[in-house]
């Protein structure tokens, strides 16, 4: 049976498509730029000048109005406000007072910001922001990929119910997404997806920027609301079934204890797989579907009986630190969704046996590219950046758009994968730990990870944020960028740099950082770019915590050339001493757990 596309009958149209719109501020916002807290004070009373300019002329101007404040270029402020069209002088006016008071207080200290309500926009920066379009950040990034995912979970239903719920966070703010979708259950997957597809593809057209909206067609519905749950909260759903639990679900959490017991699982039992299905998958562990090994077990190629490809990881039988990271990985990675993750499809608890399934990445890891002379010729400039800005997304996801606000802690190419469209998914969440609500940082006496990719305050005092992942990931863009060998490894004869990081330095204090950059490339890509890339890596790498940017900067930063870059302060060189114990560093299988908390 095709599916039912949208009907326009007059009698009736109005039954088949609804839109449902919620008023409601702010939107989004976003802060980037530097701290101008420090010997910047004219700079600060100029943006107090501003934002109440802003305000003021609100009353007289109708729709548009922009301004500078200051004569000297190095403290000048740059702002405007832009109010929806069909704004009523009134609303624009609130719009504007209200965005000018609350924007410094969404975005202390930070020379650029900008941040969108429902009835206007307000920007301002310490560079000039005038008459130059740019298109990034685009707020509805979080809504497409909610809905997204949950077309894929309500497809893949039952012939009883196709239907996927869920909630996402919305940004650095304290917004949250709410998100459904459903098909009459007698269509098929395939027709169910081509259905919701159609009508998340009309979202963009009807439905921006209202606050929430809802598209009825007569085999399928989605619909979307901002921090308006209107669904039942218990049937939210996370993932496709592959086979119904044994077992009631209950639950048992572990209180103040750095490991949890086999009652957390329960909680994700219905990704339980039967173990004799994945024995069978994988012709019983045979070597011919190896695809590699590590310090937990080994990793299989599957095919389920519905000729699925799957990855499967299979734990050491005398692994004790491997069976926590097996519990730590299901608890925190059973609740992630994103395209630039790789995707947890089911586990398997039997006996001994520990197995995690996931979806089958078909190019392995980009250690398997970039490190090697001639794979890495495969790697573009633009397949490059669309890997670079493919991790950011999906950290950005992880530490601010998730309903979990996780720390990776073992960011590297290593645990990069790449599908066939060589985009990449980030994997292996057992070193992870997770926040509690409002938590922004944590500190813990066993450092785990990969030393190359560690910050320092993690490797010297145990502390960690998300701000450690962006030092990783710091290190990963240069990396991608040049080529080189890793930096816990690298070594250029006839200089007497002993790491990627100060190499990268001198080369960019010198003013010939272009030598940093692959070979490969150098004739063939906009050096400009490029460059900026690299700019943005040693922002990322910077010893001092505060100086490095979140990853929702990164972000912004990769897809807007016309907004100045800070410059960057000298990089950690601190780097172990291989002969130090793996107990206290190393990249070892030492993951401890946190309860799992709501964002």
């Amino acid at each position: 049976m095709a599916h039912t596309r949208l009907l326009l009958l007059p009698s009736y149209s109005m039954l088949l498509f609804i839109l449902s719109c919620i008023n409601a501020s702010p939107v989004y916002h976003i802060c980037i730029g530097g701290n101008y807290t420090t010997n910047s004070t004219i700079y600060l009373a100029n943006l107090n000048l501003l934002l109440s300019s802003l305000s003021s002329n609100a009353t007289t101007v109708t729709g548009f109005y922009n301004a500078t404040i200051g004569d000297d270029d190095s403290d000048k402020s740059y702002g405007l406000f832009l109010c929806r069209g069909d704004s009523t002088q009134e609303d624009c006016q609130n719009c504007v007072a209200t965005a000018s008071e609350e924007i410094k207080q969404r975005c202390p200290n930070t020379t650029t910001a900008i941040a969108w309500y429902e009835h206007c926009l307000i920007r301002y920066s310490n560079q000039s922001i005038f008459s130059r379009m740019q298109e990034n950040p685009k707020f509805n990034l979080t809504v497409g990929d909610l809905m997204d995912r949950l077309v894929s979970i309500a497809a893949s239903g039952s012939s009883t119910l196709k239907y996927a719920a869920d909630e996402v966070k919305f940004g650095s703010t304290n917004q949250t997404v709410y998100g459904l979708v459903q098909c009459s259950p007698d269509i098929s997957q395939h027709e169910c997806n081509l259905c919701l597809r159609d009508s998340i593809d009309e979202i963009p057209t009807c439905c921006y920027p209202k606050r929430g909206s809802q598209i009825l067609k007569p085999s399928c519905t989605a619909r979307f609301e901002f921090n308006y749950p209107f669904y039942r909260l218990e049937f939210t759903t996370e993932a496709p079934t592959p086979t119904p639990p044994s077992t009631p679900s209950t639950e048992t959490r572990t209180t103040g204890t750095d490991a949890v017991h086999e009652e957390d699982i329960i909680t994700v039992d219905s990704l339980q797989f039967n173990f004799a299905t994945i024995r069978a998958a994988t012709d019983n562990f045979s070597d011919e579907n190896k695809l590699g090994q590590g310090g937990f077990g080994s990793v299989y190629k599957g095919k389920l009986l519905n000729g699925q490809i799957v990855a499967v990881k299979r734990l050491s039988r005398d692994s004790r630190q491997g069976e926590i990271e097996f519990k730590n990985e299901v608890l925190l990675v059973a609740k992630l969704q994103h395209r630039n993750l790789v995707r947890l499809l089911g586990f398997c608890l039997e006996r001994e046996e520990r197995l995690l399934i996931y979806e089958f990445v078909l190019n392995k890891s980009l250690n398997h590219f970039i490190f090697d002379p001639e794979r890495r010729a495969q790697l573009d400039w633009e397949r490059r950046h669309k890997i670079i800005e493919g991790i950011a997304r999906g950290l950005l996801y992880l530490h601010e758009d998730s309903r979990l606000r996780i720390i990776h802690r073992d960011l590297k190419p290593s645990n990069i994968l790449l599908n066939e469209e060589m985009n990449p998914k980030i994997a292996d969440f057992g070193m992870a730990r997770l926040f509690v609500a409002d938590q922004t940082r944590g500190s813990t006496s066993r450092i785990v990870g990969t030393y190359g990719y560690m910050a320092p305050e993690y490797i010297m005092h145990g502390q960690f944020s998300v701000k450690t992942d962006v030092f990783s990931f710091g290190v990963l863009l240069l990396e991608i960028v040049s080529g080189a060998q890793r930096n816990d490894c690298f070594h250029q004869s006839g200089l007497t740099d002993q790491y990627l990081l100060s190499h990268a330095w001198r080369l960019w204090r010198e003013d010939t950082v272009v030598e940093l950059i692959d070979p490969s490339l150098r004739e063939s890509c906009q050096r400009t770019e490029v460059i900026r890339c690299i700019h943005i890596g040693l922002l990322c790498v910077q010893e001092n915590v505060a100086s490095r940017p979140t990853m929702a900067s990164v972000l912004f930063m990769l897809n807007s050339y016309s907004t100045a870059l800070p410059l960057p302060s000298p990089p950690a060189f601190f780097m172990p001493s291989r002969s130090m114990t793996a107990g206290t560093l190393h990249s070892q299988n030492e993951a401890s757990i946190t309860e799992l908390y709501p964002r």
